[in-house]
């Protein structure tokens, strides 16, 4: 296995796509600190990786503290004597539009993805680099992070700014052998429910039901399972010379976002004024200023009237 005695801690990997990459890491052979808020919840999931014979141990608590980043290091440092892996996955949502959305609907969701995603490599990046044999830090952001999504000012920027530290993470810690990359996953689970575009194909797989050749590669859509082996991947020594990227995965689709770079540039001796802009500007940048948000393809008529899809869409 490839995994076989490494330790790694998932955040928020009591249910979905936390779950599936601890289930996947366990099933490669590395032992794992599994994390959620709830109790059962968490016991539930240590019983499901000990069922598939690995080896689990569990810390209840919210990610976004201190205290719960060195209590997540520390389970596995005194159950199972190292660490080599820490996902950061745990996550919720308060969607709203901006001027509904409250201090607290802000500050709750930054704090468990963004802040939760800073304490937690913090304190696994001091353990690694101690220890001395390099290790793997695996960040989850979002495409909304990389393009923006409508009533999720709180989420973009959170999951925009892990994508933003897994960069700076992958130059600071390079020398210690410590890899650092984000995935961007795209599966049923809870919060994409909540989603309409995505609603059927989440209840379909809900129901145990093969998604659609649409759902999983014209939109990159699947189930949390389709995401978890590029996690054990990026977590395995064939990755080793990975780092500072963002992994998209989703359905039957991988792949490489681009980091954001110029894509036009013009020059104005002495500056450009205002009036210089008034004139110029719509002719230099027009024709290249970027969209916003996810494009939605929309899906074939029989989906969208929520039939099965037929042989010849299957095909497609």
């Amino acid at each position: 296995m490839s995994l076989t005695g490494k330790v790694a801690i998932v955040t928020g990997s009591g249910r979905g796509l936390g779950l599936a990459y601890a289930k996947e890491l366990a099933r490669q052979g590395a032992r794992v600190v599994v994390n959620d808020v709830d109790q059962q919840v968490a016991d539930d999931a240590v019983a499901a990786i000990t069922a598939g014979g690995g080896e689990a141990v569990a810390v209840v608590a919210p990610v976004g503290s201190t205290e719960t980043a060195k209590a997540l290091v520390a389970a596995a440092a005194e159950s199972f004597g190292r660490l080599d892996i820490l996902v950061t996955n745990a996550g919720v949502l308060r969607d709203t539009v901006l001027w509904k959305m409250s201090d607290e609907d802000f500050d709750t969701v930054v704090n468990v993805h963004l802040r939760g995603t800073f304490t937690c490599v913090r304190e696994a990046a001091t353990y690694l680099r101690e220890q001395g044999e390099g290790g793997r830090i695996i960040c989850i952001g979002s495409p909304t992070g990389q393009r923006g999504n409508f009533g999720q000012t709180n989420y973009a920027a959170a999951k925009a700014g892990i994508v933003g530290m897994v960069r700076t993470w992958a130059m600071e810690l390079a020398r210690a052998n410590i890899t650092a990359n984000a995935v961007i996953p795209v599966a049923a689970t809870a919060m994409t429910e909540t989603v309409p575009f995505f609603k059927q194909f989440v209840d379909a797989a809900a129901r145990g039901e093969q998604m659609p050749p649409f759902a999983r590669r014209v939109l990159g859509f699947g189930t949390p399972d389709d995401v978890a082996g590029v996690i054990a991947f990026l977590a395995s020594d064939a990755a080793a010379g990975i780092s500072g990227q963002a992994v998209g995965v989703g359905g039957d689709r991988l792949a490489l976002w681009s980091h954001p770079q110029e894509v036009a540039t013009a020059f104005q001796d002495g500056g450009w004024s205002y009036d210089q802009l008034t004139e110029d500007f719509d002719s230099l940048f027009g024709q290249v200023l970027q969209s916003v948000g996810q494009p939605m393809p929309q899906p074939p008529a029989e989906q969208k009237a929520g039939q099965a899809p037929t042989e010849k869409a299957e095909q497609r």
